[in-house]
């Protein structure tokens, strides 16, 4: 039986295969980047490249897929090993902050380039380095008000700092894995099709507004 049969019967052979040759980064892996990663890797997606510093806090357990005994690892790296065990996708970790220096090393080579951060500096220094670089860009990001959206350079507006989307109010751990599942449907339709569609999500009567 295969690793990924639901997946192969919903999206074909010829989908399947080109979500094992694709190579995506996802840019922070916090409460909406791990649950992106994971949605990837358990839908075939092949080689994904996980960028962030951080470190796993306590106040994260409830909105990640962490448990106790990982406070104090960095995120990045626990998460590819994690991907490794569970579908033994090519998960590459660098536990580092994304800047203008090294940016363009961490997105190269990628078919994909998914924006999770929580902070409008590094997601603009995304969005500058994957135009730089010719390569796609899916933003991904939520605020405090139960509004999500999934979009797409060049349509993407960085918000401004005071907007910043730092996951810290009530329902951050069902509303970023909503979230994060429906860019990880539109990230992998992109992956197959070359169709960039972008989303809005309302948490207050979980509606999704596809455009």
């Amino acid at each position: 039986m295969t690793l990924f049969l639901h997946e192969l019967r919903h999206r074909g052979s010829d989908a399947m295969a080109r979500l094992r040759d694709a190579r995506v980064v996802v840019c922070g892996t916090g409460a909406l980047g791990s649950h992106l990663a994971w949605s990837l890797a358990r839908a075939g997606v092949g080689h994904i490249r996980l960028v962030d510093r951080d470190r796993v806090e306590e106040r994260n357990l409830s909105t990640q897929p962490w448990a106790r005994s990982d406070v104090g690892a960095p995120k990045a790296k626990l998460l590819a090993a994690m991907l490794y065990r569970a579908v033994g996708v090519d998960a590459e970790a660098h536990v580092i902050d994304l800047g203008e220096a090294n940016a363009k090393k961490l997105l190269r080579g990628v078919d994909l380039v998914l924006d999770a951060f929580d902070n409008s500096a590094s997601r603009a220094c995304v969005q500058r380095t994957a135009e730089a670089l010719s390569i796609a860009c899916l933003h991904a990001g939520l605020s405090g008000d139960g509004y999500g959206e999934v979009v797409f350079d060049p349509g993407y507006r960085v918000p401004s700092t005071a907007g910043e989307d730092v996951c810290d109010y009530a329902l951050a751990g069902t509303f970023a894995l909503f979230t994060a599942t429906v860019a990880a449907e539109l990230a992998l339709r992109f992956l197959v099709t070359g169709e960039a569609r972008g989303a809005s999500i309302t948490f207050d009567d979980l509606v999704v507004r596809v455009g």
